[in-house]
């Protein structure tokens, strides 16, 4: 099943994927979804992408991809350690509260966003938690998400599957493919300047991060494990989540552009990219003058990867959203806690999925540009993600673990030093024979590096 799957996705973006042979079994999961599935197919995808990226004209070397190692990278921030530390991934606001009718998901872990939902249940800044619930119970769970979501705050109600499937929403997001791949220009080919001498697969490959939590920032990641040079890209002003952002930032490096100022330093890097990362609210960037038309116009062959909460197209095209909040609006927390409370899945699989398919995505994009030329989209969304994992079916409840996942991930950790400390981390999954993946340096301090490539190639 597993090696079926990721055949067709290597089809439905119009790239011919070698045999990744899958080992071990499904580990058992607090969960009747099939994670450890969802793990394998994504991971195996760009594993097996960019096995085909290394070598285009003979038969790449065996793929592989180890089913529990898989699950353990879509659980990688909790098995993170500074020092021996977990890192927090909760605001004190953020989680779920019952309604007048069920449940509303309140996603805080930005001061703007905490302030957008206070707002919208009019209480005082500095309300806590206790107001909050109390706030909430009076009122019903799609007063509430739509009272903030018109603060720009970001919120979801509990649905069932059966009511998200109805949905306008859904119904849009049911008419995209999971990894859209679509060429931006109709001209003749375009330049593919990243070299491909070096030693590692992705040698030469310049990706731009523009993401935040944590799709893009894993799609970013797993291209760098494979030796492409990546640069994210924040800024000062900007809200993050610390542990996440030096969780997700391994082989990166690290500046900060204030669009607001420094509209043509971002334009100078994108000229000489090759892949562009994206997670802002749908059409945000595109106002700015960085839609992916504006990108191909500044980098003829560039790969343009959007990643979105639902989509960019539908009711909520240009809705904000959360792996926690999307687990909530399709149904999979209402079916997680048999429809009496929210249950969500053990780890952010939606976001963990959706980046290492994002970069699958990118690396197709960068075999057609090869190809064909072109400048290309790649387009995928949470909700999409979502929905794929439930077509993938269900595990018998009775199979699924109770508590927190049992996978032994003891020998698929390492560590490596910081500038935050000595860091405990899940090292990169999936194989290819003679070229396994790796991060070549540890997080950076963010904005630590000049707005540059630091190579002198491209």
């Amino acid at each position: 099943m597993t090696e079926k799957l990721i055949k067709s996705l290597g089809e439905e973006v119009g790239v011919g994927l070698p045999d990744v042979r899958i080992s071990g079994v499904e580990p058992g999961l607090p969960s009747v979804f099939r994670l450890a599935t969802a793990a394998a197919v994504s991971v195996g995808a760009v594993t097996a992408a960019v096995a085909r990226y290394k070598a285009p004209e003979r038969t790449p070397r065996e793929v592989s991809v180890d089913v529990r190692h898989a699950a353990a990278a879509f659980m990688s921030e909790r098995h993170f350690r500074i020092d021996g530390e977990e890192i927090g991934l909760w605001a004190p606001l953020s989680g779920d509260y019952r309604t007048s009718d069920g449940w509303v998901r309140l996603h805080c872990n930005f001061d703007h966003h905490r302030e957008a939902a206070l707002r919208a249940l009019r209480l005082p800044p500095d309300a806590g938690r206790d107001a909050v619930s109390r706030a909430c119970e009076s009122r019903t769970s799609v007063e509430i998400e739509d009272a903030v979501i018109r603060e720009d705050g970001c919120a979801a109600a509990m649905r069932s599957r059966k009511e998200w499937l109805a949905h306008p929403q859904a119904e849009a997001v049911a008419r995209t493919p999971l990894v859209a791949l679509s060429r931006l220009d109709s001209t003749g080919p375009s330049p593919d300047r990243a070299a491909r001498t070096g030693s590692r697969p992705l040698d030469g490959v310049r990706v731009l991060d523009l993401t935040r939590v944590i799709a893009g920032p894993v799609a970013a990641r797993i291209l760098a494990a494979h030796g492409a040079e990546v640069l994210r890209v924040g800024a000062a002003h900007l809200p993050e989540v610390p542990g996440l952002v030096v969780e997700t930032a391994f082989g990166k490096r690290s500046c900060h552009i204030d669009l607001r100022t420094e509209a043509d330093t971002l334009r100078e890097l994108v000229r000489q990219a090759d892949v562009v990362i994206q997670a802002y609210r749908p059409g945000s960037l595109a106002e700015r003058g960085f839609g992916p038309e504006e990108l191909a116009g500044l980098r003829p062959g560039v790969v343009c990867v959007e990643i979105s909460a639902y989509g960019s197209r539908g009711p909520w095209g240009r809705r904000r959203g959360f792996d926690s909040l999307v687990q909530m609006a399709c149904g999979i927390a209402h079916e997680g806690g048999d429809g009496t409370r929210p249950s969500p899945l053990p780890c952010q699989a939606l976001d963990h999925a959706t980046g290492y398919l994002a970069a699958f995505g990118a690396v197709a994009g960068l075999l057609r540009r090869r190809d064909e030329g072109g400048s290309w989209r790649v387009e995928l969304s949470l909700a999409r993600t979502a929905r794929w994992l439930d077509e993938l079916g269900r595990i018998d409840r009775a199979e699924s673990a109770d508590g927190e996942p049992g996978l032994g991930v003891d020998d698929l950790l390492e560590r490596m030093d910081s500038a935050f400390g000595p860091l405990t981390y899940v090292r990169p999954p999936g194989r290819i024979e003679g070229a396994e993946p790796y991060w070549a340096s540890p997080p950076p301090r963010p904005g630590e590096h000049l707005a540059g490539w630091a190579t002198a190639t491209g």
